[in-house]
C-alpha cells in the first residue's frame, strides 16, 4: 500500500528543528515501520503567520495539486497537522482525484477563526476534515472543536503520542561522569534536567516559572542542566542567575546528546505552559526520568505524564504547585526511583514507535 505523506505546517525536510518537524518525521517512520510504502508528496509549506498570504498560498497549493495529479499516485493520503494557519491545500483534492482514502493527524478547528484574519485557512481546514476518512488526535484539546465542526466524533480517533526510543540507552553512570566533567557539575548532587527551545511566549513563561520555583527550593544538593537554545537565550540565562549559579546551560544538542543528558539526570522539570503534547516529557520518561510538570491546561501532557505514577503534575501556570511538585520529588529519592521505573515501562509499552506503527497499520489497512 503506497501512502502519500504531507505536512503543511513544517515539512519533514525543513532545515529548522522544531517539535512539529520532529513529529512529522516520526509519523513518516511509523508509517514505514507499519509496512506502507510511504513517500513525502510535497515540501510545500502553507503556513501563514499573519493571515496576509492565504490567497497566494492557496493558489500555489492548487498548482502543486494539479502537477501531482499527473506525476504521482498513491493508495492513501496522510496529512500531519492541518489548521487555519497551515491548511492542507493538497490532500483532499488529490485523494478525491485518485479515488483513495484521506487521513489527517492533528487537525484542529476553532469556530472563533471564522471571519477573522485566517478565515480562508479556517474554511479550508473545515473542508478537509469533512473530506477525511479518519482524523487522528494526539492532543485532547483538539477533540471538542473537531466534534462541533463534524457534528459528532465518528471520524475522530484518539492516538497516543509516540517517539523513537534508543535501542540501547546510555549507561547512566558513564553519562553522568562524562557530563559532570564537561559542564563542571557535581555528580553527587541531584540533577534536575530540562529540554526546551528558548523563544518568547509560552516557552519563556515556562522558563520564568521554573526559575521562580528553583529560587525557593530548600537545600543546596541539586543542580539544573538546561538543554536548548534560541533567540531568548539571554533572557533565560538572566532568569537563572539568582539560584546560586546552579543552572548549567548545555545549548542545543543533537538527538544523541539530548538522550545522554536525560539518561544522566535524576528528575525532569518543565512547567509546560500551553504545551500541546510535551514530547520532551515523553522522551525524559523513556530515559527513566520521573517528571515534575505543569499539566498543560488540558493538553496532551496529561496523556504522557501519569500523575502520582510516572511523575507529578501541577495546575497550569501555578508556580507554587509546581514548586511543591519539584520539591517533593527532589527530597524523596525512593519515590523518584519508583516513578522512574514506571515511567520507562509505560513509555516503552504505550508510546513507542512500534506501538504507533501497529496502531496506524490497523486503521489505515482497515480503511
Amino acid at each position: 500500500m503506497r501512502v502519500a505523506f504531507y505536512a503543511p505546517m513544517k515539512p519533514p525536510g525543513h532545515p529548522r528543528p522544531s517539535g512539529d518537524r520532529r513529529i512529522a518525521r516520526l509519523f513518516l517512520r511509523a508509517l514505514g515501520m507499519a509496512g506502507f510504502d510511504v513517500f513525502t508528496a510535497s515540501e510545500f509549506r502553507s503556513w501563514d503567520g499573519d493571515g496576509g498570504r492565504q490567497e497566494k498560498l492557496a493558489r500555489r497549493g492548487r498548482q502543486i495539486a494539479e502537477q501531482l495529479k499527473k506525476t504521482a499516485h498513491a493508495d492513501a493520503w496522510f496529512t500531519y497537522h492541518a489548521y487555519h494557519k497551515a491548511p492542507d491545500h493538497l490532500g483532499a483534492a488529490l485523494s478525491r482525484a485518485w479515488g483513495v482514502p484521506y487521513f489527517i493527524a492533528e487537525a484542529s478547528v476553532a469556530a472563533k477563526q471564522a471571519g477573522g484574519p485566517w478565515d480562508a485557512g479556517h474554511r479550508q481546514t473545515l473542508a478537509c476534515i469533512r473530506a477525511a476518512k479518519k482524523i487522528f488526535t494526539l492532543n485532547p484539546r483538539d477533540a471538542p472543536g473537531l466534534r462541533a465542526a463534524l457534528g459528532g466524533e465518528e471520524k475522530i480517533i484518539r492516538m497516543q503520542p509516540f517517539l523513537a526510543m534508543p535501542e540501547t540507552p546510555p549507561d547512566k553512570a558513564a553519562a553522568r561522569k562524562k557530563l559532570a566533567r564537561r559542564y563542571t557539575m557535581d555528580a553527587r548532587k541531584t540533577w534536575l534536567v530540562t529540554v526546551a527551545m528558548m523563544r518568547g511566549g509560552d516557552k519563556l513563561r515556562s522558563y520564568r516559572i521554573l526559575a521562580d520555583a528553583l529560587q525557593t527550593l530548600r537545600g543546596a544538593d541539586w543542580q539544573l542542566l538546561v538543554v536548548g537554545d534560541g533567540v531568548a537565550r539571554g533572557d533565560v540565562e538572566k532568569m537563572f542567575a539568582a539560584p546560586g549559579g546552579r543552572a548549567v546551560f548545555a545549548g542545543e544538542l543533537g538527538q544523541d546528546g539530548v538522550t545522554e543528558a536525560l539518561s544522566a539526570g535524576d528528575l525532569f522539570v518543565w512547567p509546560a505552559v500551553n504545551e500541546a503534547l510535551g514530547m520532551a516529557l515523553l522522551e525524559a520518561q523513556s530515559c527513566g526520568l520521573p517528571v515534575a510538570a505543569g499539566d498543560g491546561g488540558g493538553s496532551g501532557v496529561a496523556k504522557i505524564v501519569r500523575h502520582g505514577e510516572t511523575g507529578l503534575l501541577a495546575a497550569p501556570g501555578d508556580t507554587e504547585a509546581f514548586t511543591a511538585a519539584v520539591a517533593r520529588l527532589l527530597h524523596n529519592p525512593a519515590e523518584r526511583r519508583q516513578m522512574a521505573r514506571r515511567a520507562a515501562a509505560v513509555a516503552a509499552g504505550e508510546h513507542s514507535l512500534a506501538a504507533a506503527a501497529d496502531f496506524l497499520k490497523a486503521h489505515l489497512a482497515g480503511a
